[in-house]
């Protein structure tokens, strides 16, 4: 790619969620959601292959809906107010379009068909910019909308992510699609709580953000994009091939690692507001997505020559370490104790 595209590309990428998070104004916020899904359009393109241009075309076009859905719910809202201010986000018919739309950009069910497709057609590093970056922005406004969002709609969706999230990862073999409905339970997990504790949500992005890009950094280190191809990972980096268990454990949410501290937190704050079957349920719903990581890891670390020899070999030529991924690894998994100082600055 040209450099100078690469260039507006990538500041139009940095500057669209950062224009939409620092607006109190529904028009400069909608704004800044154009210059970020017009800016990732043609990484996603980039690729010269019709998966590729099919990836783009989707994202395109759902994105699009979004936005005309977030045009709309504040052109109502401002006709029935008479301001554009985002916090003082009143009328009814206003904040479920809202809701929806955001839903949308997000990939929340039952809005969650693009976001597979999509990660599945492009590259690894655009699929962690997708599921990490671009959650940013619509996250920010439902963090500012808060008071007017409707606490039973939100639940539902939360629910319904974590139910489909977890259900359908079960029977992937494509790791960035495995990775696209880890993504859609984790927002399930995030949608649950919005309503409830606003700081709690913040928290648990901040851990998925970590978690995610350094599991999709190891996959691109590993240039693996199926399961299959994690068999024989452990010829390339072995040190890597163990700390990748780790990682998948922690986004599974086992104790003693760093995706436990969110789940936990989470349920307890359910469990402080009575809402005993819920909190029950998205525990048990964890359970799903722990199976599929489970696989990844059994892949991945248990099964070893000379019991997958239809599977080649794929020998270390040269050491392609990343020094990036051992301070990600480390807070991907050890963050734990910590939680009381997290929780006091939150």
């Amino acid at each position: 790619m040209n450099p100078h595209t690469s260039t507006i590309i990538i500041t139009s990428l940095i500057m669209g969620p950062m224009l939409t998070i620092s607006s109190n104004h529904w028009i400069l916020a909608w704004t800044g959601l154009e210059i970020s899904t017009l800016a990732i359009i043609p990484l996603i393109a980039k690729q010269h292959h019709p998966r590729a241009t099919e990836a783009a075309i989707k994202y395109f076009l759902t994105q699009a809906t979004a936005s005309a859905l977030i045009l709309l719910s504040s052109i109502i809202n401002a006709w029935t107010l008479g301001q554009w201010d985002i916090t003082q986000t009143s009328n009814n018919t206003s904040c479920t379009i809202l809701t929806a739309a955001l839903a949308i950009k997000l990939g929340l069910a039952p809005f969650h068909f693009w976001l597979p497709e999509v990660l599945q057609g492009t590259t690894t590093t655009t699929a962690l910019i997708l599921t990490t970056w671009q959650k940013l922005a619509p996250l920010s406004l439902l963090v500012m909308t808060t008071q007017s969002l409707n606490t039973p709609l939100m639940l539902t969706l939360g629910l319904m992510s974590t139910i489909i999230g977890g259900w359908n990862g079960l029977n992937q073999t494509q790791l960035r699609k495995i990775m696209a409905f880890s993504s859609i339970a984790h927002l399930g997990w995030m949608t649950t709580i919005l309503t409830l504790s606003p700081k709690l949500m913040l928290l648990t992005f901040y851990t998925y953000v970590v978690m995610t890009s350094t599991m999709f950094l190891m996959i691109k280190l590993l240039e693996a994009n199926k399961i299959s191809m994690m068999m024989t990972s452990w010829t390339k980096l072995p040190t890597l091939n163990t700390t990748m268990m780790l990682t998948l454990m922690s986004l599974a949410g086992l104790p003693p690692l760093t995706g436990f501290m969110p789940k936990w937190l989470i349920i307890q704050e359910l469990t402080k507001q009575h809402m005993l079957i819920i909190a029950t349920m998205m525990a048990l719903l964890s359970l799903l997505s722990l199976f599929f990581y489970l696989r990844i890891s059994y892949y991945t670390t248990i099964t070893l020559p000379p019991n997958c020899t239809n599977y080649p070999q794929q020998w270390r030529h040269k050491i392609n370490q990343k020094h990036y991924l051992a301070p990600l690894t480390i807070m991907s998994t050890t963050m734990l104790p910590i939680v009381p100082t997290l929780l006091t600055t939150i």
